[in-house]
């Protein structure tokens, strides 16, 4: 199942109907009460994304079912691919106060602001080690390019990065969703995150 598909706009309205949208999938999936509320974080931890993704994006939200396996779903494009764009966000990426760096939702959502700029080196405050431990060897569905959390955990199990798994284990996203896919084709990059409740208190 497909839920409706809503335009993102920074705004209260939509931030509500991104939360509703996730509710109504997850009661119509027989999701009891508990895992229902743990999906409602991870809308939340999606939403905390959106007001430095849309300061150059366009994008919509939406959920996918199957069974009890649910997915949220954020596609963003570019407004305009030229270089005034790729500018703004170069000036957002690097800049001092971004707090791209710190944080999985953050650096998550430095994934795709680095997939937006087709791979443009950006400065050190970008996680370029985050990204890379988590990119995809084997292609992912139909994206020329793809990151995993899955795999960034896998990858980081061969690492002794206390940080690293501090920062894993006090993230909401990262200790609720099963996988977090950040993926690109053409100029959309899109980011789903998946958790299946079979057979889960």
């Amino acid at each position: 199942m497909k839920s409706d598909i809503i335009q993102l706009e920074n705004n209260t309205d939509v931030l509500e109907k991104i939360l509703e949208e996730t509710e109504k999938a997850s009661k119509y999936e027989g999701l009891n009460t508990k895992q229902i509320i743990r999906e409602r974080l991870l809308a939340e931890e999606l939403i905390n994304m959106l007001p430095e993704l849309l300061e150059y994006c366009n994008g919509n939200f939406w959920v996918t079912t199957e069974g009890k396996k649910i997915s949220l779903h954020i596609s963003v494009t570019l407004d305009d691919i030229f270089s005034a764009d790729r500018e703004k966000l170069m000036e957002l990426s690097t800049s001092k106060t971004n707090a791209s760096a710190k944080g999985i939702v953050n650096k998550i959502r430095a994934a795709c602001e680095m997939m937006l700029m087709d791979y443009v080196s950006l400065s050190a405050d970008v996680p370029t080690d985050f990204y890379s431990m988590g990119m995809m060897g084997e292609p992912f569905n139909y994206y020329i390019s793809s990151w995993s959390l899955d795999m960034y955990r896998q990858a980081l199990e061969k690492e002794d990065d206390e940080l690293a798994w501090d920062e894993l284990e006090k993230s909401i996203i990262a200790n609720i969703a099963d996988d977090v896919i950040v993926g690109i084709i053409g100029k959309n990059v899109d980011i789903i995150v998946v958790k299946d409740w079979e057979d889960k208190a």
